[in-house]
Formats: structure tokens, C-alpha cells, sequence
């Protein structure tokens, strides 16, 4: 009988639960991480021992985590054991580093997003949402983080690149945070056209792309939300 698992994120650490197909009876692993919030925990289809989390904090910000062993021991990927901390404490290392495009040709033009006031403000990155390792190789992992933005690691998540072309698609700036903030909180990728992605943003919208990144398009169509401003806009939903 084949077994089941599942990844538990809660606001004091991390749990994971183990049983048979009856699901009948439990075991409980944790917490990993007590005391931290922890916002996602994915593992890779391609190597179920490939576990990737998203453990945060309001004093000391975002970690990134990895497990080669199912959970049975964490490190923060491509950071030396000895490095991980500041001498003040504070987290460190390459995999915590989600540094938005500020490039001239498509970094330039994404310098601010709509406040709850209306004003233009700033991105600021402040924590990663929901992890989606690839369907295919257990090294690419997708980050949608907050600020609204999609980040990707080619290297196990040792290190972050954004995928611009999502703000870049035109309606950035009018992107406003909802109640929680504004996170790219799902990533889905569809199992027969590995470039073929959909995200959804609160509170902007649901995005598509075909062409594993590069553009984007909103299709929020039919949806209508009666308490904003356009009921039927292109984004804001």
C-alpha cells in the first residue's frame, strides 16, 4: 500500500505528516523551525526527498530552506554552515537574497506600484509566498514573493532571478496591495506544456504565460468585483 505525506506550514514551524493509504493513523514530525512562520513548504516531483520551504520572520526576514533527505535535516542552500549567521545573529546567505530587475532595458521602467492610498510606492521585498519546484528537473524551483513579483533558481535555490516580464507586462503600477499585502501567492504549471504557467496575486489578478515567462497576459475576464472602482478591470480583482 503506498504511503502519504503532507507538508504542514504554520505561524510556529513546520510539520510533517506521514501515513499509510488508509490515512487511518498519523505521524507527526516536528516542528521544524519552531517559532518561525512558515509560508510554504513544496517538495519536487521529480525527487520526493527534495524539500524546499519558506521560513519567515517580522524581526529576522526571509530564510530559505532545503531538504536532500525528506525533512530529516535542513540547510540553507548554497551557504557554508558557518556563514548562515551574522555575528549580530541575523540571517544570511546567497539563498536569501531576492533582488528585483533594475536593469535599463527591463528593470527600469518597474519602479513603482499603486498604495492603498492611491500614491505610488516603491517595491519592497518582503517575503516568499509559495515555492513550485519544477515538474521536471528538481533543481528549478519558482518563488512568488511579496512584493508581487516571480522569481526563479536554476541551482536547488542557491541563488534568485526575477522574471521580469510579470510586472513588465504593462499593468504593474496599478497592482495595489489587498488585506494581507500584495502576494504572488499560487504558481501552477500546466503538466503537458512545461512553458505554459499560471500565477494569481493578491490583489491583482490571475496571470498567463506561454512562453515559460517571458510575457504575460491577465485573464481575469468575467470576473467582476462590485467594490472597486471598475468592477470589470483588466487587474485589480
Amino acid at each position: 500500500m503506498s504511503g502519504v505525506r503532507v507538508l504542514v506550514g504554520t505561524k510556529k514551524g513546520a510539520f510533517i505528516l506521514t501515513s499509510d493509504g488508509k490515512r487511518q493513523r498519523w505521524t507527526v514530525n516536528g516542528p521544524h523551525f519552531g517559532g518561525w512562520e512558515m509560508y510554504h513548504l513544496k517538495a519536487s516531483p521529480v525527487d520526493p526527498n527534495r524539500l524546499y520551504a519558506s521560513q519567515t520572520s517580522g524581526w529576522f526576514g526571509q530564510i530559505i530552506q532545503r531538504s536532500d533527505d525528506g525533512g530529516k535535516s535542513w540547510y540553507q542552500p548554497g551557504t557554508p554552515p558557518e556563514e548562515t549567521k551574522t555575528p549580530e545573529g541575523m540571517p544570511k546567505g546567497e539563498s536569501n537574497k531576492f533582488v528585483y530587475d533594475v536593469s535599463p532595458e527591463t528593470g527600469k521602467p518597474l519602479m513603482t506600484h499603486q498604495w492603498y492610498d492611491g500614491t505610488q510606492h516603491p517595491w519592497e521585498f518582503k517575503r516568499v509566498w509559495h515555492l513550485e519546484p519544477s515538474l521536471t528537473d528538481p533543481d528549478v524551483v519558482y518563488a512568488g514573493v511579496e512584493d508581487a513579483a516571480l522569481f526563479r533558481s536554476t541551482d536547488g535555490g542557491k541563488t534568485w532571478h526575477e522574471l521580469s516580464g510579470l510586472r513588465g507586462h504593462g499593468t504593474g503600477p496599478k497592482w495595489q496591495p489587498g488585506a494581507g499585502g500584495m502576494g504572488l501567492h499560487t504558481i501552477l504549471i500546466d503538466p503537458t506544456n512545461p512553458k505554459r504557467m499560471y500565477i494569481a496575486i493578491s490583489s491583482a489578478g490571475a496571470f498567463r504565460t506561454d512562453d515559460a515567462g517571458k510575457t504575460w497576459r491577465p485573464i481575469n475576464r468575467g470576473l467582476r468585483s462590485q467594490y472597486i472602482p471598475d468592477p470589470d478591470a483588466e487587474v485589480g480583482h
